[in-house]
């Protein structure tokens, strides 16, 4: 497989196959809070969005070398962002360098890199992970990072960056091109949007890279384990699945598997629903099909659930605050019985009642350290077995009074780090490659604060748009650690959208009925309906 996959040649736009020229439309804004986005971003503001076009003209450019940074957490495809990259300004001009930062941004502040070659690049393409130069979460945002990156540019004569990762990482690079240009440096930074989760997108932005190939790898799984529970049919099986701001992962999962039950967060918090409410609705699934003989199905569960839940995502507020402003005098005292009694003398009534009803290994994980902007590190809260259990309780309660008569044997799963470095699919191995191209071509053009764009890619590749958005078009501010900053707004579950749309209108069917679809693992080679078919979410967001 993996020989095979390294002769797959991945398929380009048709503008790109060639000289191109940027055709700027017009000026742009940021999504909310105008005023303060311009105000921070005074020399990156309001740029236009860039489209690529053939050019029958073709002006020679001189050798540029450039500077890649994998950020954040892995998604499949980013080999090929690099390869594209490699590619793109090798077909610029022949004598141009590409050099990767070792271990992420953090490399750049080590001053950390290597010379990415065509053979190195060669070992790579097509392949999953980030490890041809590795990752992590460093953050690019203080005058000194700057500068301390900025002294090994200068020494390498590095002339541009491009830094591939989600809305965090994004946001970084905007603000890194923001004190370049202000501060009259010519180091160009250019953006690829990153993320399995899926809620990296707008109008420009189709969708993340990777995104495509998890939820297909997850889909496989849940397929798996929906035969063997239809085969077995004595276990209920609790899946949660990553996605901790947005449920576009359950979302699409469940549109290509047909579970019993999907809970879509953002659904949860428009309707003010309760953990009580959720914990209703699932065991009044299980009720039903226990009566129909059926004790058996699956359950799909959006890692950020918690979140979403109003008066959880208040206990969580209140935590999140009392464990910042007394943060030393927390970590004296918030161990075993202390940890309970000292938070529950310190909460409001209504949460202080929510935490004591919670099982003690999830009030406990509510408590565990934040992670970098101050949240709760959502993925370490058990939330499948948060659901199991208090579902059990519910039925068990049912089955007292008469209303169930079924068996209740639970089984729990979390798929996350399963799909993060698998082999990308062929839409995403074709969709990487083309952003890694425009990230030269938008580097040719000498652009920065921009983000590599590839449109319409429900239609063949080379129907494909290339260009750049501005990053400052996508933000926002919002408040992170207890301050108001600009970041890249996230995109969540529309509950007007056709994909949301299309569920709502099946899922009562497939609650009752056995309806499972079975995806099987991602085919690399076949008909190209079964082999380039984008995720069912894009093609219902299209209209395809």
């Amino acid at each position: 497989m993996q020989i095979a996959r390294a002769r797959y040649h991945p398929k380009l736009p048709a503008a790109l196959k060639g000289p191109v020229q940027a055709v700027k439309g017009k000026k742009t804004c940021s999504i909310a809070h105008q005023d303060e986005i311009e105000a921070k971003f005074p020399g990156t503001y309001g740029m236009p969005v860039i489209t690529f076009e053939r050019n029958d003209t073709p002006v020679s450019s001189p050798p540029v070398k450039v500077g890649v940074i994998l950020s954040g957490g892995q998604a499949p495809g980013g080999h090929n962002v690099i390869a594209g990259l490699f590619d793109g300004l090798k077909a610029i001009n022949k004598r141009s360098r590409l050099f990767g930062f070792i271990l992420g941004p953090g490399g750049l502040l080590n001053h950390n890199a290597i010379k990415l070659t065509a053979k190195l690049v060669r070992e790579y393409r097509n392949t999953g992970g980030f490890d041809i130069i590795g990752s992590d979460r460093t953050k690019l945002e203080t005058k000194d990072h700057f500068d301390q990156g900025l002294a090994f540019l200068d020494k390498q004569g590095i002339e541009a960056l491009v830094i591939i990762g989600g809305d965090d990482s994004n946001t970084n690079a905007c603000i890194l091109a923001e004190y370049y240009r202000t501060t009259k440096h010519r180091v160009q930074v250019i953006g690829c949007p990153k993320t399995i989760d899926g809620d990296l997108k707008n109008e420009q932005i189709e969708t993340s890279f990777g995104f495509d190939t998890a939820c297909k790898v997850y889909s496989e799984l849940i397929g798996n384990i929906q035969r063997d529970c239809n085969s077995a049919r004595k276990y209920w099986h609790f899946i949660k699945l990553m996605g901790r701001s947005a449920s576009h992962i359950a979302l699409e999962c469940a549109l290509q598997t047909h579970p019993n039950v999907c809970i879509i967060s953002e659904e949860v918090e428009a309707g003010n629903e309760t953990l009580d409410g959720i914990v209703d609705r699932i065991a009044t699934v299980i009720a039903r099909r226990a009566a129909d003989g059926n004790n058996f199905g699956t359950v799909l569960i959006p890692e950020g659930l918690i979140e979403f839940i109003p008066a959880m995502k208040r206990l969580i507020d209140e935590l999140n605050d009392l464990l910042a402003s007394k943060k030393e005098e927390s970590k004296k005292r918030l161990t075993g019985k202390k940890q309970r009694a000292f938070i529950l003398d310190k909460l409001t009534e209504e949460s202080r009642k929510l935490y004591t009803d919670l099982p003690e290994n999830v009030a406990r994980q509510l408590t565990l350290d934040r992670d970098a902007h101050g949240n709760v590190q959502v993925s370490l809260i058990e939330t499948e077995k948060l659901l199991a259990e208090l579902v059990g309780r519910r039925l068990d309660k049912w089955k007292k009074a008469g209303r169930y008569t079924g068996k209740f044997s639970p089984q729990v799963h979390f798929f996350g780090y399963e799909g993060r470095c698998a082999a990308p699919s062929n839409y995403d191995a074709d969709y990487c490659y083309s952003l890694g191209y425009t990230a030269a071509c938008l580097i040719q053009a000498g652009e920065t604060g921009y983000m590599a764009s590839v449109r319409n890619t429900t239609a063949p590749a080379d129907q494909w748009i290339a260009g750049g958005v501005p990053i400052t078009m996508m933000m926002n501010m919002e408040k992170r650690n207890g301050e108001r900053k600009p970041v890249i707004q996230k995109a969540l579950v529309k509950l007007d959208s056709a994909p949301f749309k299309t569920f709502a209108a099946c899922r009562d069917a497939w609650a009752c009925t056995t309806d499972y679809v079975y995806p099987g693992p991602i085919q690399y080679f076949g008909p190209p309906e079964v082999c380039n078919a984008p995720t069912v979410t894009l093609q219902l967001e299209q209209q395809k």
